[in-house]
């Protein structure tokens, strides 16, 4: 088995934290807040639909999609979603979910689809010598049903330059692919100069039906 290489950093939180402290990068970080009942009322008033994961944790498990609808509230755990009548229920719903493990809340993204199946990108960076150097970037597709594109969950792969093409438009795909680049070029810089001795970066990138490009998490450990 190949040794991975270089630090790894399993907080989502502290990785969301470095990267807020740059403007330009910030622009493309979905709003973030740790999991509270304060916080996680104020987020649905705001934006409707967030996403609750846990702050160390891959692969998509415990990754809930959490809507409220007037005054009612959902929530959707891989292929089941619940509703409730109040938050103190959604909320015990999700305490049995959680376990006791710390969570973030992030600003739902409402993703660019390809038949009514939300699509992101993974792009993976890796330090060899000489410097940084692009690995891959591919688009992930989510199993029809589910919001996570994770293909441990099921979802397909397919090319950046497919997944552009068939979401967006074909004259987005040189665009958006550079987009993605350069932001992965930038981040970077900023995570190695607070945590030295990182060698390996896999970005999850989603770009929402208005071909906004959102930092959604980036992993140390990339699959």
């Amino acid at each position: 088995m190949r040794k991975r290489s270089g630090r790894m950093l399993a907080s989502k939180w502290v990785k969301t934290a470095a990267l807020l402290s740059n403007r330009e990068v910030a622009m493309h970080i979905p709003a973030t807040r740790v999991l509270s009942p304060g916080n996680l009322r104020g987020m649905l008033a705001a934006y409707g639909m967030v996403v609750i994961k846990p702050i160390r944790g891959a692969g998509g498990l415990g990754v809930i999609k959490v809507t409220k609808h007037g005054g009612r509230y959902s929530a959707k755990y891989m292929s089941q979603t619940r509703t409730f009548r109040s938050f103190s229920l959604l909320y015990r719903h999700l305490g049995r979910i959680r376990r006791r493990r710390a969570y973030l809340i992030q600003k739902g993204i409402h993703l660019a689809t390809i038949g009514g199946r939300p699509i992101d990108y993974r792009v993976k960076f890796v330090k060899k010598a000489g410097g940084w150097r692009f690995r891959s970037m591919v688009g992930r597709l989510a199993r029809p049903g589910l919001f996570v594109t994770n293909l441990c969950r099921g979802g397909s792969r397919m090319s950046a330059a497919q997944g552009i093409r068939r979401s967006l438009s074909p004259g987005q795909v040189d665009v958006k692919k550079q987009e993605m680049r350069h932001l992965t070029q930038v981040a970077t810089s900023i995570l190695e100069t607070r945590f030295p001795g990182i060698g390996q970066l896999g970005y999850d990138y989603g770009i929402d039906q208005k071909g906004h490009i959102w930092i959604l998490e980036v992993n140390t450990r990339p699959q």
